[in-house]
Order: C-alpha cells, then structure tokens, then sequence
C-alpha cells in the first residue's frame, strides 16, 4: 500500500516538472494565492473540476460544461476536440491529404526524430515598472493615456458640432472636458463591475442604482455625451472605405501601447476570446434572450500570452462590408484565419515562439511558412475545419482495428509531426513545437492516469489556462451594448485595456501594498475615473 503511495506520488511529481517545463507560470491573475497546483490536470483533490477543461475532450458521453462550450461557432473546447474523430471507419481522407504512396513520395515517415526548440529569444514580463504607489488608473493610463483621452475630447466636440449644424442645435450641449470623459468611461466600466445592464440603471431607483458615483454626473449630462461620444469624428479622404475607420486609431495606439508595456512568454495562442456575454448570463439566460440578442457584426482574434493571459494583439475584421477590412472577400474560403493568423504574428518572427492555433488556423503550409521565420507551433486538426492539404489520408481517418485509450501514433516529415491520439475519440495535432519522442501524461480524478505525446499535453495545459483565463476577463466585461458597431469594438477593446492593466498590476510593486483583488482594481479604477475624492455633482 505504501508502495502505491510513493508510486503515485512519484507520478505527480513528475507531471507537475514537465508543467514547469512547459513554461505555465503561477496564475499571476488569479485570487487563489500564489500556488499554481491546482492546474485541472493535475488536481487530485476531490473538488477538482478538470472535467470541464479541454483535457476531457473527446469523451463523447459526457456533456459539456464549461461555458466555452456556449459559444455557437467559435472553437470551443467541445468543438476543438471534435478534430475528425466523427468521420466513421476507415476512406478516402478530407480533400487535399495524401494516399499512402505519396505521402512516402512527399517524405512522411513513422522514423521518429527529436526536436528541439531554440531558446527564445525574448526577455520576459512588465516592460514598464510603475512605482509601488501607483494607482489602477496610473496602470489603465498605460493603455488609454491623456492624449488619447483628449482626442475623445476633441472628436466628440467636433462631432457635436458638426452634428447640431446639420441638423439644428442642442441647447442642452455643452462641450466636453478631459474631466467628463474621463467620468464617461468610469460611468461605463462600472457595468462590468456591478454586473448592470444598463449603464441608465445607475440613476434609477432600482437594484443597480448606485447614488455613490450618480452624484458626479447628472443622467442627462451623461446621455449627451453619449449622444456625440467619437473617437474620429469625420471620415478620412484616404482610406474612406475602411469600415472601421471611426475606431481605428483608437486600436492602433492600443496595440502599440500592448506591445510597449509587455513582453509574453515563449508559449502563445491565437483565437477568439469570449466577448458575447457575461457567461453567467449565457448559462441561465432562455432561449427567447438569446435570440434577443443581436449578433455582432464583427470578428476579434488575438493573440494571447498562455503564462498570464495578458493579451498581445488584437485583430478585428468586420463580418460584411465592401471594405478592406470586411470580411466578404474571404468569406467561407480557408485562407481567411490563415490570413488572421499572419497578422496577429507578423511582430514575432525570429524570436523561437512556440503558437498554439486551433482547428480553423492548424494546417502544414501556414505552419510550414512561420517555421521558416522561427515561430513554432502547435495544432490541434479537425478533417471538418482544417485544410488538410499534404498530410497523410491514413493519419486522418479511423482504422477499423479499436484504438485504446491514450494510444497514439505519429509519424514526421522533416521536423513536422502529425499526432493521432485516442482518448473516447481520436484526436489529431500538428507540431513542429514539441518533440515525437517525449512522453507526457494527463491527470484526471475520474480517469487516472492518461498517457499522451507531450505536444497533446501542452496543448491541453495551455488551452485550459486560456478557459480560467476567460472566466476571470468576464469580470471586466462591459455590459453597454450600444448599436454601432465601432463603439461596440471600442467597449470590448476597454474591457481587454482593463484586464491587461489588472494583469500588470498583479505583477508590479503596487500589488504587494494594496494587494487588491480583481473586483476591487475594478471598483477603485470606476472611483479614479470619477475623481471621486470630490464628490460635488454637476450638472
């Protein structure tokens, strides 16, 4: 019995070097203290809700929990596992895959090799060190400085003009201050930490009144500047196709001030962040509020460092539109994540970064052209979503020969390897990122033990800290839900500003005074919006 321990315990502790090995870093955004051991895959403790993560995908009797799974047609956790494990018995491979033959012609071999990435190249953490005594705002002003919020300013003056010339004046305007603006955006980010929604209801005498902060605006005052409120007041001569254009440069000095104030870790991924809803209102929400709500006319992608979850960058297309920026050209064709996927990492070549993609970006030839610029990467496939084209038919398909759980087969071509994994469902990745020969493991309460090549446990760590990650970021997420397209990017780009500036903080000097939890940085960041020292309302 004892034996039984120490052998256990001898498990654990190996699973818990190859995490560290893996580059995951304590949960730096997390309330759950500094200890990062309860990672979902290798809990042991009773209360473990590792079924919920994207290690269990593919254990098909079981429903789905998670609130990525809530998430319609974006990848979720479910739908990243799906990776062709439904195509049936063994046939012709998804189009574009290679027969036995020429996939020998092509190089493919089951002559397995190590691989081995380069260090990387990279410093890593806070690029800017705030002093111990500075505030949530001096970290949200990292992001969205004076300047940027005088250009409101300006804009929203220019707009208001423009706007009263055109179509009569407005004698209860009056032009906005750097001040009020700045109340503006306090008055608007207080729905994301009071859970309100709507922004109106702070005035109301219902269950979101909130009379603390009512008092240094007047509802009025606010609706007119909610009125005019622009980043870009006119449409520029140049560039006048742009669908984006009135938020553009608010995004493009975001995505600056991103890089400028943050270096990420080696491990990185590309997809799509949870933005629609709160997920508790999605999870208790009737179908009849779900069909109420309108669905977003644009698509966000970002690429995300998996050891914080700070996110590095943005990149926003809009769903319809002649423009550019629109998504029409590449609509239902594969080149479009892949294009996605060249902007987000057109800034981090030559630097040994290892990317996790899931099965709309996975595919040889964008792989193929990052490794030439020293990104590496790590897949996971699905015969549905990725382009398949080069890859071995008899690696896509299912044998007729029953898999068992935690099998898997591999073969290579060059430093590429293609990965099939069993585990109630095949599973299949793609890396360059992790060697063929190293041998991981996942830690289940319910299953035991579950062996696996190390690339499918790294996916599955990284991906699961994603999912924690969106469960803490939707504490920010602002409820305002205006009609315009470009305010809304512009609510969704605050919220991302806010949690990217809690995300500093947690690692700064300042978080060892204060030690603030995530809902009270948010609290005090809507009190330091509203100058709230000074509590004297205007009108």
């Amino acid at each position: 019995m004892a034996e039984c321990g120490r052998k256990a315990l001898s498990l654990l502790e190996a699973a818990r070097s190859r995490y560290e090995s893996l580059q995951i870093s304590d949960d730096v955004f997390g309330e759950s203290g500094d200890d990062s051991s309860d990672n979902p895959f290798y809990s042991t403790s009773g209360d473990s809700d590792s079924d919920n993560y994207i290690a269990e995908v593919g254990e098909d009797d079981q429903q789905p929990k998670h609130h990525h799974q809530k998430r319609g047609d974006k990848e979720s956790a479910h739908s990243w596992g799906s990776g062709g494990g439904s195509g049936g018995s063994s046939g012709a491979g998804p189009p574009g895959s290679l027969s036995r033959s020429q996939a020998d012609e092509e190089g493919w071999t089951e002559n397995l090799q190590d691989v081995t990435v380069p260090p990387y190249k990279e410093t890593y953490g806070p690029a800017q060190k705030l002093p111990a005594t500075a505030t949530a705002l001096d970290f949200f002003q990292l992001f969205v400085p004076d300047n940027c919020i005088q250009n409101m300013v300006v804009q929203t003056n220019m707009y208001a003009k423009k706007f009263q010339e055109r179509f009569g004046s407005d004698e209860g305007w009056r032009p906005v201050t750097a001040q009020e603006i700045k109340a503006f955006l306090g008055f608007v980010t207080s729905t994301s930490v009071h859970r309100c929604e709507s922004v109106l209801s702070i005035w109301s005498s219902g269950f979101f009144s909130n009379r603390s902060i009512a008092l240094k605006m007047s509802q009025a005052r606010f609706e007119k500047i909610l009125k005019y409120f622009h980043i870009v007041a006119f449409r520029p001569s140049q560039g006048s196709n742009q669908g984006l254009y009135k938020i553009q440069p608010f995004l493009d000095s975001l995505q600056q001030s991103f890089s400028c104030t943050f270096r990420p870790s080696q491990t990185q991924v590309l997809h799509e962040p949870l933005i629609d809803e709160d997920p508790v209102f999605i999870t208790t929400c009737t179908e009849r509020e779900l069909r109420k709500r309108k669905k977003r006319k644009f698509s966000l992608w970002v690429r995300q460092c998996t050891s914080t979850g700070f996110i590095c960058q943005i990149s926003v297309h809009l769903k319809d539109g002649q423009g550019t920026d629109g998504l029409a050209t590449l609509k239902n064709k594969p080149q479009l994540h892949s294009l996605v996927a060249k902007q987000l990492c057109q800034n981090i070549s030559g630097k040994n970064t290892i990317i996790f993609t899931g099965p709309s970006i996975t595919s040889l030839s964008l792989f193929s052209e990052f490794s030439k610029q020293d990104i590496y990467c790590c897949g996971l496939l699905s015969t549905r979503k990725s382009d398949c084209t080069g890859l071995p038919q008899n690696m896509l398909v299912c044998g007729s020969t029953p898999a068992q759980r935690g099998q898997s087969r591999v073969m290579m071509k060059g430093s590429m390897s293609l990965i099939s994994w069993y585990n109630k469902g095949h599973f299949r990745f793609l890396t360059n990122g992790y060697s063929p020969t190293k041998q991981g493991l996942i830690i289940k309460r319910k299953s035991g033990e579950i062996p696996c090549p190390l690339a499918v446990e790294a996916f599955a760590a990284h991906l699961s800290y994603i999912c924690k990650y969106d469960d803490k970021y939707s504490k920010y997420f602002i409820f305002h839900k205006p009609n315009k397209t470009w305010q809304q990017v512009f609510w969704l780009s605050i919220s991302i500003a806010i949690n990217n500036a809690y995300i500093l903080y947690k690692m700064s000097d300042a978080y060892t005074v204060k030690r603030y939890s995530r809902a009270q940085f948010g609290e005090r960041l809507v009190k330091e919006l509203l100058d709230l020292d000074d509590c004297s309302p205007t009108q």
